[in-house]
């Protein structure tokens, strides 16, 4: 290719990504806004608007400063023009902020609007005065500033990494805090229900994407809970079991008292992802599961049972299970109804899936089973099986790479 080649297609690309994030925002406040005129929640809507403004747009401006913005203002003709972008980029942290603190679901619409507009006009302006002279001029290798582009993005959008040219804080965990501020102020008013789902629903939001944030927001949602509230605490649930004495019967345990305590709630969903149709297990813990609560209601509401067999003071034990409901199934583990349950343990750290996976085993009951979802051979975890569990499970290769590897786990029956 000539050079003028791969700049025009370093235009292009440029302009593609500008348009994927002008449409990623506007979708996004045009649910904020849907779910505030139908007076629903809103704040998995301002969760995920947040959520991406802080993972995919802040970072895209932070590289754009240090990359695309300096080659522009070398230019005295566009001095100009990029001094007063970088104030668009300075305006458009101020709103994000404010959307994460919003009080009310008017005040959220309102800030969402003015942020979609904002950007939808900064990027034309964009596309409009800057990218054209710029890829029209010889002196100037756009395919090169949109490579260091790419690599700064990245390094924005990652906390852990060392970037020399990167030195703004990580955005998305600073509106996060921002956002349990928030959620503090709130508990200290009198309304902890209140402020309690919204830390569910963003935690909802980021737990796959970052899911170090997530453990920072199950932190904060326990000392929510222990707040006072003025108002009635309206914790909503799936169908409930016949009687209590029936559900504890039923199920098989989960006792999440050894686990360390950052490990326990993604263990304890990653159990009720392989859990089948009207399937249910035991959970044992060392305090009030109340916080765990708000957070299957913010991610499974409508698809789970809870009953409380034991409340305390050392020992609370509550069965959580799935509704014999077909399409509730379907809905939760992403099988058809009837379907054995998938555990995709693809989102987890590497560390910590054998632990996910092994859990998940311990609560089957006899002669039911998961499909585990990976992205390498689980060869490893075979030879844990049969060193711990030699003659009581099954394991039967349904892919076997080279992307994905799918694994038939299973309890044989009479065995445990």
């Amino acid at each position: 290719m000539t050079t003028t080649d791969t700049d025009s297609g370093a235009l292009e690309a440029m302009l593609a990504h500008h348009a994927a994030l002008a449409d990623g925002v506007t979708r996004r406040v045009a649910a904020l806004r849907a779910a505030v005129e139908r007076e629903d929640r809103h704040g998995t809507t301002t969760a995920e608007l947040v959520g991406y403004l802080a993972k995919e747009v802040l970072p895209h401006a932070v590289a754009e400063e240090h990359t695309l913005y300096q080659t522009a203002a070398a230019k005295a003709d566009l001095a100009g023009t990029v001094a007063g972008m970088v104030d668009e980029h300075r305006t458009l942290v101020s709103l994000a902020e404010r959307l994460a603190t919003a009080g009310d679901g008017a005040l959220a619409a309102a800030e969402a609007e003015a942020i979609g507009e904002l950007f939808v006009a900064h990027v034309a302006k964009e596309n409009e005065l800057v990218l054209p002279p710029l890829a029209a001029d010889e002196t100037v290798d756009l395919a090169a500033v949109l490579v260091q582009m790419h690599r700064l993005t990245e390094a924005a959008q990652d906390e852990t990494a060392v970037a020399e040219d990167v030195t703004t804080p990580g955005a998305e965990a600073t509106l996060l805090r921002l956002l349990l501020g928030a959620t503090g102020q709130l508990a200290d008013a009198g309304r902890g229900d209140v402020a309690c789902k919204l830390a569910a629903e963003a935690w909802a939001a980021v737990r796959v994407a970052r899911p170090e944030l997530a453990v920072r927001v199950t932190a904060a949602l326990h000392r929510l809970v222990r707040a006072p509230t003025a108002e009635p605490v309206a914790l909503l649930t799936g169908p409930l079991s016949p009687t209590p004495s029936a559900a504890a019967d039923a199920g098989a345990v989960l006792d999440v008292r050894a686990l360390a305590p950052a490990e326990r709630h993604e263990t304890i969903f990653a159990t009720y992802g392989a859990l089948g149709s009207g399937a249910a297990f035991v959970l044992v813990n060392d305090h009030d599961p109340k916080p765990l609560r708000y957070q299957f209601e913010a991610e499974h509401q409508g698809r789970f049972t809870w009953d409380v067999l034991e409340a305390g003071p050392s020992v609370w034990r509550a069965r959580i299970g799935r509704p014999a409901d077909a399409s509730a199934g379907a809905e939760a583990t992403g099988t058809p109804g009837g379907a054995e349950p998938e555990l995709d343990v693809r989102r987890f750290p590497h560390g910590r899936r054998h632990d996910v996976i092994f859990t998940t085993f311990d609560a089957l009951a006899e002669g039911a089973g998961f499909v585990l979802v990976n992205d390498h051979d689980p060869k490893p975890l075979r030879y844990q099986f049969e060193a711990q569990h030699a003659g009581c499970y099954s394991w039967d290769y349904l892919e076997a790479g080279p992307d994905v590897w799918r694994v038939r786990i299973g309890r044989s029956v009479g065995r445990r």
